[in-house]
């Protein structure tokens, strides 16, 4: 594909002329995705083959049919794309000058190129005089040249059409998602969620197909981020929504309800941006640069000494290395970094400032005596200072790694989070307060770890998971202090109950994402590269070959997990209103939603259940369960028929 960039000019500020006799071709496009470089492949190798061939080439009766093959499998592949490119410029109006322009030049270079290789015999190759692949190969350069720009930019249009889809599928649920947050009763709301269910569906297919296809792995993983804040804040919107319209006057779930609904749309602009490859500002947002970028940088230009020592200035270096040592401020200035190890980085930096110190000396007494490379004494400064540099970097990792591991042990009994919601559930608003404050230290600590694992996480898309930990932890600590606020205030409210349980739930799935992130930033630094963290992983134990579902699959299935928990919430809400809570009815239907809202997660690879046999299994059951309610549904119809009397208001008294 590299190849194919090279020849048609793709991505350059250059134009590449026509060989058919037209005018010039504006070739400045990018590639972004991998589906259209792996279209281009096999073109790129056909027409290789064609000029790439010997300047004095046999030919041989079997050359030139095997010549004249792939000039008419390159034509008649054209012909059939410009096809599809044509139809695709139909269907597009806006579109379509452009496409009609690059599907008439692969045409036309198409059509170069097969009378170009129309060598079907010796005779014909030499006797007629015509321009042949032999006779003229730069006008074989420049219709491959023309071929090769012209279906990169078909390609890269029909890609915009992707992105209008994703556009679109944005815009609709934006719409949705302001009527919900309008809405005023529950039987509206349950119909607009329902909608906005199958909306988000789409979209999750939609940019989850993008996300797998873009090249660049910091967009893979802005994208993954966004992603996974859309997924888990689908179901904060549930029950956040549900809880403001239970307890309409109630401020605490207002404030929750409205960070949901403002976080959702700051992750719907950023998959836009991503797609767009746009910022709503204007500009590109640049990522903070990290230690460990940093150090590699440094790294680099102080080993580049070696080959040239006048291709970066002293100051420069210096510079360099202050703005590194600033950085390590995030360390020594943190309250959780114990003496011993402010200590240690602060000894570090200052052994690291002296050797880079001495390698300047020796590089401007190698620069006085007009060397040509290193000297042995800036050899040895070379290897002392990136030695030094070296070491920090491994002290650093040290201290973030073991921050995290100690936060994690920690938090993993959730004390905080289950002290939140016994005291929410007694009304008791002052251990609330108290137990916020103490989940908002934990916070703290938690965003500012995230942020010292971001410094010496070793990739770029580790770094983006590392920031979209930091800003996940940031923004639910006070969504679950809101919500167990509201519960404080409602404790018998059940809806109030089930929204603390998702916050503290997301919490909880975050503190395990950070889990897997701190593995993957040790196999990094281990020297294993790490895989892009997948911000909702599915860890289902398969005891069978697993079947891959296709999109329609996955979409069907991705809807009745919508449905199944819509349902459950309106089972729970119906079942809250009946006096006796110990009656066989609710008892059952409690069951149920219960049963129904485990496999809703299983949709998502979360839950208990672990296997499709445990779904099949958990089915079976709630399918008993329904016949049992069939049965008291029939006894209650029967004892009403047999007891029920007219009262004096012509309503009926059983």
């Amino acid at each position: 594909v590299a190849a194919a960039v090279t020849l048609a000019g793709v991505g350059s500020a250059g134009m590449a002329s026509s060989p058919c006799g037209g005018g010039n071709f504006d070739c400045g496009l990018e590639i972004q995705t991998r589906s259209v470089e792996q279209t281009l492949i096999p073109l790129v190798s056909q027409i290789t083959t064609l000029i790439n061939h010997k300047d004095k080439l046999k030919k041989t009766e079997k050359t030139l049919r095997a010549i004249q093959r792939v000039g008419q499998a390159v034509s008649v592949a054209v012909g059939r794309f410009v096809a599809v490119g044509e139809a695709i410029a139909a269907e597009n109006e806006d579109l379509k000058d452009e496409m009609g322009l690059a599907c008439f030049e692969a045409r036309r270079a198409g059509t170069a190129i097969a009378q170009l290789t129309d060598v079907s015999s010796l005779e014909q190759c030499e006797g007629d005089g015509r321009s042949t692949v032999f006779s003229d190969r730069t006008g074989m350069v420049k219709a491959a040249r023309m071929l090769l720009s012209s279906v990169t930019k078909v390609l890269v249009l029909a890609d915009c059409i992707v992105i209008k889809q994703i556009i679109s599928s944005r815009n609709k649920v934006l719409v949705t998602l302001e009527q919900l947050e309008r809405v005023s009763t529950f039987q509206e709301f349950v119909q607009i969620f329902s909608q906005f269910g199958n909306e988000m569906v789409e979209f999750a297919h939609l940019t989850g197909d993008r996300q797998n296809d873009l090249k660049d792995e910091k967009k893979r993983a802005r994208m993954a981020a966004a992603r996974a804040v859309l997924e888990k804040c689908t179901m904060m919107l549930l029950t956040a929504s549900k809880t403001c319209l239970r307890h309409p006057d109630c401020e605490s779930a207002r404030i929750n309800k409205e960070a949901v609904f403002q976080r959702m749309r700051l992750a719907l602009e950023q998959v836009i941006e991503i797609v767009t490859d746009t910022r709503s500002g204007g500009e590109a947002k640049a990522l903070p640069v990290s230690i460990y970028a940093g150090i590699k940088d440094f790294k680099v230009k102080v080993e580049g000494l070696r080959d040239s020592l006048y291709c970066v200035s002293c100051e420069a270096v210096a510079a360099q290395l202050e703005a590194l040592m600033e950085k390590t401020e995030d360390f020594t200035d943190s309250a959780y970094t114990s003496h011993e190890q402010r200590e240690t980085i602060i000894q570090l930096c200052q052994i690291t400032r002296q050797e880079t110190k001495q390698l300047i000396n020796t590089w401007r007494h190698a620069q006085l005596l007009k060397a040509k490379e290193a000297t042995d004494e800036m050899e040895l400064s070379i290897l002392k200072t990136c030695q030094s540099v070296g070491d920090l970097r491994r002290e650093l990792h040290r201290v973030a790694v073991g921050r995290a591991t100690e936060l994690l042990k920690l938090h993993s009994d959730h004390l905080v989070l289950q002290a939140l919601k016994a005291s929410g559930g007694d009304g008791n608003l002052e251990a609330v307060a108290d137990y916020a404050g103490t989940l908002t230290e934990h916070k703290e600590q938690l965003v500012e770890t995230c942020r010292l694992l971001c410094h010496i996480s070793g990739t770029e898309p580790l770094e983006i998971t590392c920031i979209h930990a930091e800003e996940t932890f940031r923004v639910i600590g006070p969504q679950i202090i809101s919500a167990a606020q509201t519960l404080a205030l409602h404790p018998t409210s059940k809806i109030a109950k089930e929204n603390l349980d998702v916050f503290c739930e997301a919490w909880e799935s975050q503190l395990c994402d950070m889990a897997i992130l701190l593995k993957e930033i040790n196999d990094v630094f281990e020297g294993r590269r790490g895989a892009l963290i997948k911000p909702f992983s599915h860890k289902h134990l398969k005891t069978v070959k697993a079947a891959k579902l296709d999109a329609e699959e996955q979409t069907t299935i991705a809807k009745l997990g919508l449905e199944l928990c819509l349902l459950t919430s309106d089972v729970d809400s119906e079942v809250e209103r009946w006096d006796e809570q110990d009656h066989e009815m609710v008892r059952l239907c409690q069951i149920i939603s219960s049963m129904a809202y485990s496999m809703y997660l299983f949709t998502r690879g979360e839950g208990l259940l672990k296997t499709t046999l445990d779904l099949f299994h958990q089915a079976e059951v709630r399918q008993r369960s329904f016949s049992l309610i069939g049965f008291l549904i029939e006894s209650l119809q029967g004892a009403i028929k047999s007891n029920a009397s007219p009262g004096k208001d012509g309503s009926i008294y059983y």
